[in-house]
């Protein structure tokens, strides 16, 4: 505990620092470009197309979605209310992953603690995320689903993924330091990861309730459903389900609690992989 009590304080105390370098990492990430920062937008636009066309009418072959309640949706609306949620951590966890080794040189010249680093990558994802949030929000007003109270439970599913992320982010960024192949492992597992969470299709779609449960340990699962449910106003989707809750945030400590320790404890010798 004495490990993520240091990574914490030292979040805190950078704040500032964290807020400039993530303003700075995503004008510099983008200067070469034409359209410069318009590119974290149009990116993600134009996978969202492509997948609303394979999945929605390519493989499924049908444009609505039964939710919980008994409503349908249209598959695009759905898929929309939880792709987002998946690029951002797609990109934040594969850029926090080498964010500690392709920054060595640079970290030999700084002054700052190094879980820093992970923390403004993460940042320079959030603001895409604040984007491409609201652009979904204009589309679901558009579309006829309104803005509704449950729309309060995003500020808790936002922090809860940007938790969950950091402390994936400072194992993985830590052990792709040490064994660089980690962050070739991480990046084919997520593009798999895709697949196996509920953002192109339904998991209740399985008739195997032991398939379905397997489905619903990726922590993934919590955060998306929780999404829907704010956009389509289907609930407190972090109190009617309190024991995944529960489990979402024990998965998310003990991510975070190992990441700390690792971190702190192989941190002073980062310098050495260069």
């Amino acid at each position: 505990m004495k490990s993520v009590i240091t990574v914490i304080k030292e979040q805190i105390e950078h704040f500032y620092l964290v807020k400039r370098l993530s303003l700075y990492e995503l004008k510099s990430s983008n200067s070469n470009n034409y359209l410069g920062m318009a590119w974290e937008i149009i990116n993600p636009l134009i996978q969202i197309l492509i997948y609303w066309f394979v999945f929605g009418y390519g493989i499924r072959q049908r444009n609505e979605i039964p939710l919980e309640n008994g409503m349908e949706v249209p598959f695009i609306h759905w898929m929309l209310a939880g792709i987002i949620l998946w690029f951002f951590f797609y990109q934040s966890t594969i850029k926090g992953s080498k964010s500690i080794y392709s920054r060595l040189r640079m970290l030999s010249k700084m002054n700052f603690p190094m879980s820093v680093i992970p923390n403004y990558i993460i940042f320079s994802q959030l603001y895409i995320h604040l984007v491409m949030w609201f652009i979904t929000v204009v589309i679901m007003q558009i579309s006829g689903y309104p803005i509704n109270f449950y729309y309060l439970q995003f500020v808790y599913f936002l922090f809860a993924t940007f938790i969950f992320i950091f402390a994936l982010a400072l194992v993985t960024s830590t052990l792709s330091t040490i064994i660089r192949d980690v962050h070739m492992f991480l990046n084919a597992t997520l593009r798999m990861l895709l697949y196996l969470s509920p953002i192109l299709w339904q998991i209740s779609g399985i008739d195997d309730p032991f398939i379905q449960t397997i489905m619903k340990i990726n922590p993934l699962y919590y955060l998306i459903e929780g999404y829907r449910a704010g956009f389509f106003g289907l609930g407190w989707y972090f109190i009617e389900n309190w024991e995944y809750t529960l489990y979402f945030w024990a998965v998310t400590g003990m991510l975070l609690i190992i990441g700390s320790t690792i971190h702190v404890k192989f941190r002073r010798h980062f310098i050495d992989f260069l």
